[in-house]
């Protein structure tokens, strides 16, 4: 990779990972399950004429200073990830959401060198799509509260709590979307109106979901 344009601030990542847990620096840190896939993709994303850089610990990389791509490792796979991958056509439907709440950013995930390889030519189309995105200026359209339906079985619950109903209304939009996409997942009635009791007391006390 050295005729590549590498950052050297970058390097660390892929033996340290982002120093933000304990397993840092050590063998069993996550971006050490998936030293080869990593160092594929790196290779790719530098080929695709971005620029590398060193946000919140991880590798981004971007074109004319704008975010458009960067590299995560998890426990069960690493990814490339997209700032705006919902803007993207995805013809080869390799995009995921990294989890249920998110709107703007979309991962592919890996966790074998092989798959990189055999996605590369799909991938730096994306790549090359995600920088004509950024550079015509699309901005995502961010779903309010309000687009969010309310379960029937959250909706009870309130109406029957002005307290719940206050102590709800007083979380952040955020942290309403992510308590409506929760409780509405389960598809049967018993599940959701279960998944509601649990996290009554959380909201009664101001909490998140993860808070």
């Amino acid at each position: 990779m050295s005729d590549l344009r590498t950052n050297p601030r970058v390097d660390p990542y892929f033996t340290d990972g982002c120093g933000r847990c304990p397993l840092g620096s050590t063998p069993q840190c996550r971006v050490n399950l998936w030293p080869e896939p990593l160092r594929l993709l790196r290779r790719i994303v530098l080929e695709s004429g971005l620029t590398e850089e060193l946000k919140w610990g991880v590798p981004v990389y971007t074109s004319n200073k704008k975010n458009i791509v960067l590299l995560g490792a998890f426990k069960d796979d690493c990814v490339l990830g997209f700032f705006k991958g919902v803007l993207l056509s995805d013809p080869h439907s390799v995009l995921a959401k990294q989890s249920e709440n998110v709107q703007e950013s979309r991962v592919v995930r890996f966790t074998e060198a092989a798959r990189v390889l055999e996605l590369e030519p799909i991938l730096k189309n994306y790549i090359a799509e995600a920088i004509r995105v950024e550079e015509s200026g699309l901005k995502v359209k961010y779903k309010t509260t309000a687009d969010v339906p309310v379960p029937e079985e959250f909706q009870l619950r309130l109406d029957a709590s002005p307290e719940l109903k206050a102590a709800f209304e007083a979380l952040t939009p955020g942290r309403q979307r992510a308590y409506l996409y929760h409780f509405a997942q389960p598809k049967q009635s018993q599940t959701r109106a279960t998944r509601v009791e649990k996290n009554v007391e959380r909201i009664l006390a101001g909490k998140g979901l993860h808070d």
